[in-house]
């Protein structure tokens, strides 16, 4: 087993790993540059497969190789994969609101993509499989109150089938083959770093329309409920569950606790624009109203804690204020 560190759970961290060479699709994008410098600390060498979609060459640390190429492509998965014993699969098309525009591109990026992962996993004979799932599996909560991982799979977005798809698949191709398999819901990620698009992280699009001095927008009446949880918690999750015994498992990774999207606005419009109203927007289609994880499982099996259990944005400020000055 690893080395894992004798500090609180909150802080809870891995000290040495037990791989050699852990391969990170999607190593160059938000949550991977967040998990790779981790990963080296902890002793791994690191290869990166990313096609810089929205990944980019400077959040590859020194230390870390990448191959840029497709996880859809077999030929660039194979060489990315040579020599490595471990894998994390976190590449992928991550937006609600465009796979219900675009299904066809949502679905081939991440069921063909993580097919085509699992394939050189196989074939590499590595040692362990890490998935990156999203709460957009689940069904809707009637009530903004914590899930377990036993809530119904029901989802409301083609991106929510595709990663319910995603880890059936890994889970079932790691029985067959022998290979230790496991997967993180993640819940709604935010911190510094995070790609700004108009569709994918409530916290960065507001915080960059407040800094260009732009009204934000909240679509539907704003009290739909999320679990705001930090990227460097979703990272240590992430390197805990490659660090672990845990095999044929699902777990949630998030914080336990609700906030709702008007709370997040009216918090940020205080820090950047004090007196500025959001604007108001129709309902988007597969979003849920309500998702909270509950985190007991993560617990139990990693002892995970988030070290930021409440959302809190001094650093995806200071990112995107320094951001905007170079």
């Amino acid at each position: 087993m690893c080395n894992v560190s004798a500090q609180p759970a909150s802080v809870r961290t891995v000290e040495r790993s037990r791989f050699a060479r852990v391969l990170v699709t999607g190593g160059a994008g938000f949550i991977g540059s967040h998990l790779v410098p981790k990963l080296l600390r902890a002793g791994n060498e690191v290869v990166i497969l990313d096609n810089l979609s929205t990944g980019t060459r400077d959040r590859v640390p020194a230390g870390a190789r990448l191959v840029e190429g497709d996880v859809r492509d077999a030929g660039a998965c194979a060489r990315a994969i040579e020599g490595c014993d471990a894998v994390v699969h976190l590449a992928a098309a991550v937006s609600v609101r465009k796979s219900v525009e675009e299904f066809l591109p949502d679905a081939e990026a991440n069921v063909m993509g993580t097919l085509s992962v699992l394939r050189a996993a196989r074939q590499a004979r590595v040692k362990r499989i890490v998935y990156a799932s999203s709460m957009a599996v689940y069904a809707d909560s009637e009530r903004p109150v914590p899930i377990p991982e036993t809530h119904p799979t029901r989802p409301d977005s083609p991106y929510g089938v595709s990663k319910l798809a995603g880890e059936l698949y890994t889970l079932l191709v790691g029985r067959d083959c022998g290979i230790p398999a496991a997967a993180l819901r993640y819940f709604n990620a935010y911190g510094p770093g995070q790609t700004f698009t108009p569709y994918v992280g409530v916290v960065t699009i507001f915080v960059n329309k407040l800094l260009r001095g732009e009204t934000p927008v909240i679509f539907g009446d704003g009290e739909q409920r999320r679990d705001f949880v930090h990227v460097d918690d979703l990272a240590r999750a992430t390197q805990l569950t490659l660090e672990s015994d845990v095999s044929g498992e699902v777990m949630n990774a998030g914080t336990g606790h609700a906030t709702s999207v008007n709370e997040i606005a009216a918090e940020l419009i205080a820090r950047l624009a004090p007196g500025m109203i959001a604007q108001k927007a129709g309902a988007v289609p597969g979003e849920l109203r309500n998702s909270i994880a509950d985190i007991g499982k993560a617990r139990k099996l990693l002892s995970y804690e988030p070290a930021h259990p409440r959302p809190r944005f001094d650093d995806v400020i200071g990112y995107w204020r320094a951001a905007k000055r170079m």
